[in-house]
């Protein structure tokens, strides 16, 4: 069978928003060329990727390549994602040089080639995610493994949001503790909790394409019986109580959902957010000052922003 290869040349911020984009339209093993991806995480130790060769990279912004099946809806299909990829500018969202390109390829390339980016990496003091396919053995007897399956959606896990994110659960999460996974993705965040400690996962994503990415890397990781996954829009319907809420996704989106998340947390809770650019920490900020919450800490990392804030006992 022959595939398409289309290469969108963008920006870090846009990364998340279109590779959101690919996975509605049908595209098939993603990978995302991020130069930053060649870096250390500087002063922490952590976001070490091996076996990279840096002629893969751009030499600026950021290079997302997918598959699409070449058939009779080709065109209309990449037409719709480049108007999809247009849209995120009513967001404020930075799509550099957005250039798209089409390319041919056979079946036997694209299923082996785009594994060569993805490899263990240490994301926190404690999480290592790893490919299902890599053959890796833990460095520290507290570590603890992620296995994913990147092939079927939504990346490694080791995009800064991500990694944010993690770092913000390892701090926070205690054991028996519930969490509310808002915008699961492929499921990392809620596997991650449980590493961590919790007792349970609610997760919900409103793509049901997220839902079964979640659901395959929660049985990889047999947390089964620890992590449910729903179709939900954000907190819309859900009763549950948690100690713990965590959401790495637009901050756009974030902020429509900041009473609800507080008024699913325990008191004394915590509420965790990432996916905030620069331009938009204040706005994030305000917006779950105004709700209640008292912020506990902003972090950064590669011009990214995460927000804890806990809700008062």
């Amino acid at each position: 069978m022959k595939w398409s290869e289309i290469t969108i040349l963008t920006t870090n911020e846009a990364v998340e928003p279109i590779s959101n984009i690919l996975h509605e339209t049908g595209a098939s093993g993603l990978v995302i060329e991020d130069p930053l991806d060649l870096e250390h995480f500087e002063g922490e130790g952590f976001g070490e990727v091996v076996e990279l060769d840096p002629d893969d990279y751009p030499e600026e912004g950021v290079r997302i390549k997918a598959y699409l099946p070449m058939n009779s809806f080709l065109g209309e299909t990449v037409e719709e994602i480049k108007q999809a990829i247009n849209q995120l500018l009513l967001y404020d969202i930075d799509l550099g040089k957005n250039q798209v390109s089409l390319s041919e390829v056979h079946e036997e390339e694209w299923a082996s080639a785009w594994k060569k980016y993805y490899k263990p990496v240490k994301i926190s003091n404690r999480v290592t995610i790893t490919p299902t396919w890599e053959d890796y053995k833990p460095v520290s007897t507290d570590e603890l493994i992620i296995e994913l399956d990147p092939g079927m959606a939504f990346g490694t896990g080791t995009h800064p949001t991500t990694v944010l994110s993690v770092q913000g659960l390892e701090a926070y999460v205690q054991p028996g503790d519930k969490v509310i996974d808002v915008g699961c993705g492929s499921g990392v965040l809620s596997i991650a909790s449980v590493k961590l400690g919790a007792a349970s996962v609610q997760a919900f994503d409103l793509d049901d394409i997220a839902v079964k990415s979640t659901n395959v890397n929660v049985k990889l990781n047999q947390l089964q019986s620890q992590v449910t996954a729903k179709q939900n829009n954000l907190l819309d319907g859900v009763e549950e109580q948690a100690d713990v809420i965590v959401s790495n996704i637009l901050a756009e989106i974030i902020v429509r959902f900041v009473e609800d998340a507080y008024k699913n947390l325990r008191p004394g809770g915590y509420f965790i957010t990432a996916g905030i650019i620069q331009k938009k920490k204040e706005f994030v900020r305000d917006s779950l000052a105004e709700a209640g919450f008292d912020i506990i800490s902003v972090s950064e990392l590669e011009d990214w922003i995460s927000i804890i804030a806990g809700k008062p006992e």
